[in-house]
């Protein structure tokens, strides 16, 4: 069933109406959508609705409500990632795979060995911002993730207070991420920040800055992996120790 966000206030009793002229297009005229088929839109307080169309015109599509209820397409923790932009397709596909997990916010992190230089992750911003919307559409989230300017790791935990950070560092971290729950489990309403380095790996310096601001490296276990399959790994393990302890 086609998943789309709308607004609380194309809500009227048991009717709901669709005149936004992205949501209308890509109803009507991308999916050719025809009176008597199901629409499955959510709107800003996480209440989802099983509609049928009743009418297209021109310019407005009228769905009645058939059925109505909180989604339960969020995680109940707030899961930030912080991660130093790959080339291409293989950051489109981090990306894409972060928002199926949950993820509440990307920080795209310039970092020593960073793929890309500022210029360029700045042009692809607004991409990886449509990337989520798309994902979030096709998965059924709940809500649509923020994809942030670019920043630096410095400045992004100066700025914002997260319950707890975690930084993944092959090589030379031997803490796993059980571990790490066993000692301090994450909490319902806690803000996380998860840290995936660049293609290259961290730099000394900064394996240096991560042990003297005191933030906790974990480790993946022995294996060697991609950047974009280490971000798909740690998260899916975080979200797994959690539901589980």
């Amino acid at each position: 069933m086609p998943h789309f966000f709308i607004k609380s206030e194309q809500v009227n009793n048991d009717k709901i109406s669709i005149c936004d002229k992205e949501n209308y297009f890509h109803i009507a005229r991308s999916l050719r959508a025809r009176a008597g088929e199901k629409l499955l839109l959510i709107d800003e307080n996480k209440i989802q609705y099983e509609t049928i169309i009743e009418s297209i015109t021109n310019d407005v599509i009228t769905a009645k409500i058939d059925k109505s209820y909180p989604s339960k397409r969020f995680l109940d923790f707030e899961l930030y990632l912080a991660q130093s932009p790959l080339r291409s397709d293989a950051q489109n596909l981090l990306i894409e795979k972060a928002i199926e997990l949950g993820v509440t916010g990307v920080y795209p992190v310039k970092t020593d060995n960073c793929a890309l230089n500022n210029e360029m992750i700045d042009k692809k911003i607004g991409k990886w911002q449509k990337i989520m919307y798309e994902s979030s559409k096709q998965c059924e989230r709940a809500q649509i993730p923020t994809c942030y300017p670019r920043t630096t790791l410095e400045k992004l935990l100066s700025e914002n207070n997260f319950d707890k950070i975690i930084v993944f560092c092959e090589r030379i971290a031997t803490k796993t991420i059980r571990q790490s729950f066993i000692e301090n489990p994450i909490k319902k309403v806690d803000r996380v920040l998860v840290i995936i380095g660049p293609e290259g790996g961290f730099s000394q310096k900064e394996f240096e800055w991560f042990a003297n601001s005191k933030i906790q490296m974990l480790t993946l276990g022995d294996m060697i992996l991609r950047a974009e399959t280490a971000t798909t790994v740690a998260l899916g393990n975080i979200i797994y120790e959690y539901s589980n302890h």
